[in-house]
Formats: C-alpha cells, sequence, structure tokens
C-alpha cells in the first residue's frame, strides 16, 4: 500500500489557529457532549410527556445490555483461554529457531512423533488427555511454521532487533519504577538488545529527580545496552502530558540511534508506564510477532493490561473496580478489529518516526498515536494483541475515601480519550484512501462506546425509574408500571 513521504504526512492540531479548521474542530468537539446530555435530559423531558414510550425503551434497553453481557462474558472466557496458552507457549524458542524454519519444520515434526509414540505406552487418562491436547497445539503451531517457511526471506533475524523501553516519569518515586525496569531484566530476551529510556520532566523537583536517576543508573549499570535519561522542559505550546515528555525523549532517542547508525526498522519501541511491570516472557512474544510479519511496520502491540502490582493493598472497592478493567481489556483483544493501543504498548521505531511521535498538546497519548499511524497508513493499521499481561498499580491513597475519588479520577482520565474523536475525523474523513465504511464504523465505535460509557450505568441504575416518578397517577396504575 502506498503511504504518505514522512515530510508530506500531516496530522490535525486541536489546538489549530485556522479559521476554517478551528470551526469544524470545534463543532465535532461539542457532538459527544450534546449526545449525552441531549440523553440524559430527554430521559426527564419524555419520562413526564411520554411515560409508557419510555417505559418501553427502558425494557428494551435492559433486554439489550442483558444480551450485550452474555456476548462480553462469552468472548472475555475465549480471551482468558487465548491469555492462558499464551504463557504456556516457550515464546523464547520460537524466536531462536523462526529464521530458519524448514529446520524448525523438523524439530517440531520430531517433537510431535515423539508425543505420539508415548501415547502406546501405559499411562492415565488424564496424561493421555494432557499429551493429545500438546500434540494438537504443535500440529496446529506447525502449521504455522510451514506457512511462514514461503516467506522466510521476510523474516528478520531476532538477533538484529533492539528493543527501547521508555518509562516516563514527572515524580513517581524510584521505588515505583525499580520494579518495572527489573522486570525488564529479567526477561527472557537478551539484556545487551534492550535500551532503557527513562524520561524525566524538569518540573520534578530537581534534586529528588537527581537522586532518583542516580539509584536507577548504579542499580542496572552495565545491565543493558544502554540506559539513557532525558529531561523534558514544557514549552509555551505544549501541555503538561505524558505525550509531550514522550515525544521530545523519542527525538532524542533519533538522534542517539542516527549516531549509533541502528536502523529504525528493527527498533522496537515499547511506550510503558513507569509502573508497568512486563510478563518474563513479553518481549521474546514481541520479538516472535515483529520478525515474522511482513507487514510488521503496520501493526501496534499490545499485552493485556491487569492492575495486579499492589491489588491487594488497596480497598475492596478498588479491587471491584480494576478487577471489571482487567476483564474489559481481555474481552477487547478477542476484538482486534476494533483495538486501539491502551496505556503500556509496543511499536515500530521507524513508524513512530514517521508521523512525527505524539501530538505535544493532548492528553490521551496512548490512543491517539494509534490514530496517527492509522491515518499515515490509510487505514491499513492494526493492534495485535499480545497474550501475555502487563501488571500495573491499581489506585491506593493515605485513606478510603480518597482512594474512592482517585480512582474516579482516573476513570475520568480514561474517559478523555473522547478528545481524539474531532482530531480523528479531521485526518481521516479528507483522506480519499481510507474507505467511506471504515470511516463511518471509526466514528460510530467512538461516539458509542464514549456514548455508552457516560449514559448506559445511568439509565440501567437511575433513569430507568423516572417514568415512575414522572408518569403520574394514570401511569402509575397501569399494568406496564406494575412489571
Amino acid at each position: 500500500m502506498m503511504v504518505r513521504n514522512e515530510k508530506e504526512f500531516y496530522f490535525p492540531n486541536p489546538r489549530t489557529t485556522v479559521p476554517r479548521e478551528k470551526k469544524i474542530q470545534r463543532v465535532l468537539e461539542m457532538i459527544p457532549g450534546i449526545l449525552t446530555w441531549t440523553t440524559i435530559l430527554g430521559m426527564f423531558i419524555f419520562s413526564f410527556l411520554v411515560p409508557v414510550w419510555v417505559s418501553v425503551f427502558i425494557i428494551a434497553f435492559d433486554i439489550y445490555w442483558i444480551f450485550r453481557t452474555v456476548f462480553i462474558a462469552s468472548y472475555s472466557v475465549a480471551g482468558y483461554r487465548k491469555l492462558r496458552d499464551g504463557k504456556n507457549i516457550d515464546w523464547w524458542e520460537r524466536c531462536q529457531n523462526i529464521s530458519h524454519p524448514e529446520d524448525f519444520i523438523l524439530k517440531i515434526s520430531s517433537r510431535i512423533k515423539e508425543m505420539e509414540e508415548a501415547l502406546t505406552e501405559k499411562m492415565t487418562r488424564g496424561q493421555k488427555k494432557k499429551i493429545k491436547h500438546e500434540i494438537k497445539k504443535e500440529k496446529k503451531y506447525l502449521t504455522e511454521v510451514q506457512q511462514l517457511a514461503k516467506i522466510k526471506d521476510k523474516i528478520i533475524d531476532w538477533r538484529e532487533i533492539v528493543h527501547v523501553v521508555m518509562f516516563p516519569t514527572a515524580g513517581e518515586p524510584a521505588s515505583v519504577i525499580e520494579p518495572a525496569i527489573q522486570a525488564v531484566a529479567d526477561s527472557n530476551f537478551p539484556n545487551q538488545q534492550f535500551i532503557i529510556l527513562l524520561a524525566t520532566e524538569e518540573r520534578e523537583e530537581k534534586s529528588k529527580r537527581l537522586k532518583k536517576v542516580e539509584y536507577l543508573q548504579n542499580k542496572f549499570k552495565g545491565v543493558f545496552r544502554d540506559f539513557i535519561v532525558t529531561t523534558h522542559l514544557v514549552k509555551d505550546d505544549e501541555m503538561k502530558a505524558k505525550g509531550s515528555n514522550a515525544t521530545f525523549a523519542a527525538k532524542y532517542l533519533k538522534k542517539y540511534l542516527e549516531e549509533k547508525k541502528v536502523d529504525f526498522k528493527k527498533v522496537i519501541f515499547s511506550n510503558f508506564d513507569c509502573d508497568s511491570v512486563a510478563h518474563l516472557q513479553y518481549f521474546a512474544s514481541l520479538t516472535y510477532k515483529y520478525i515474522t510479519n511482513p507487514k510488521r511496520l503496520q501493526r501496534s502491540y499490545q499485552p493485556l493490561p491487569m492492575y495486579h502490582n499492589n491489588l491487594w493493598d488497596t480497598n475492596a472497592f478498588v479491587r471491584v473496580i480494576v478487577t471489571g478493567s482487567s476483564f474489559w481489556h481481555i474481552f477487547q483483544s478477542t476484538r482486534t478489529e476494533g483495538m486501539v493501543t491502551f496505556s503500556s504498548h509496543s511499536e515500530p521505531f521507524d513508524t513512530l518516526v514517521k508521523v512525527n511521535f505524539w501530538p505535544v498538546n493532548m492528553i490521551s497519548e496512548d490512543s491517539i498515536i494509534y490514530w496517527k499511524c492509522f491515518s499515515y497508513y490509510n487505514g491499513d493499521y492494526k493492534v495485535e494483541p499480545i497474550y501475555l499481561p502487563i501488571s500495573l498499580d491499581a489506585v491506593l491513597a493515605n485513606s478510603y475515601w480518597k482512594t474512592i475519588v482517585n480512582q474516579y479520577r482516573q476513570k475520568r482520565r480514561w474517559a478523555y480519550g473522547i478528545e481524539n474523536f474531532p482530531v480523528i475525523l479531521r485526518a481521516i474523513f479528507p483522506n480519499k484512501k481510507i474507505k467511506l465504511r471504515e470511516k463511518l464504523k471509526v466514528t460510530f465505535e467512538m461516539l458509542e462506546g464514549h456514548h455508552s460509557w457516560a449514559t448506559a450505568p445511568l439509565i440501567l441504575a437511575v433513569l430507568g425509574w423516572l417514568p415512575l416518578i414522572f408518569g403520574g397517577e394514570q401511569f402509575n396504575q397501569s399494568v406496564l408500571a406494575h412489571n
């Protein structure tokens, strides 16, 4: 697929000063809010005017959500099974062998033969069932390797890959960041192929920042290929947000890699929250997915966020919330056509360079980078799930009530992702290479997702009672009201 030249690529500025673009931006910004308030206020108004029809709507809406809940639950189970299988795969073995697929085919075939011979021996039914399951998995993977053998010239040797793992920090102590870096060091991928990029902020108290940096550099001295530290000073046209810090650090890295003459196409850039503890096999799995995909530059890679780091330290209310979030991410991973990047994820550095990194004046940096890449590649860009967990911190504060308040603020911050809506539409609708059907799908999914997030809980829990309150005596005595 043809893509734009890097110098020609344009992505809309949400703070544009061009009069026409500013008007379009403002109109698009209003749409989600208008829909939300129309729904909420409409429930009040129509509950008074036509309570019968509102009741019918509420019943239909409840039934819809019953079916949707069953749908989400079933796909969550499927996602969990993929997660379980992902943990049981030896991704490091696959990385080491896939560069020579013909030899790997012989190795897998030999392994299958040994297991089939083992079935002839005396054993329990449970042992036989386990071996048969392993044979089934190996045969399925053998088919995959046979397909990869046809494109072996497009497979990159894992030894050529460089991983850059960035940890942006604006005040988090070393005690939060250290376990995240240690998880990288403890992974089963060679440490000398890792560069750690610690992206600090100038606005953090200097003494604390320097002390933190010194401790982490000393702690991991000589462990990785390199340990780079950047310090970002917020400019007048930038927001105090992760995106501006990440862009500053990534641009510094670009110069560093150019000086070292490292091929950007062989650099995988992982943008991690500083509390992200990656699974032991994450980077091996990520490497395997990257080196075997001919369209590797048109993919982002997303592990499954789980809030396990301090789950039992926070209160029960938050535990329920974050467990629900984990299940939601498992569910989303099964719908790859609708996935976008979230929180901690990985991208080809070459693609990041082409799209000029993250916007520096937006809050939601994790999802907007996906949409920049989507726009650059004219819609031919996807998120590939990595079925391995990445563990994050759950919200925890000094008191029970403050923890709940901070949890609400975190959810509210996630909801800021709707700021992407006007920018995305301004980016994709003028692009004639993106199909109209795809544009409409993106528009609907963004609006429906955030609209449901803002209104569905209220309708299900509170607003459904409005016809009984405002419907009047005649309605309250009807069969519909009693049911």
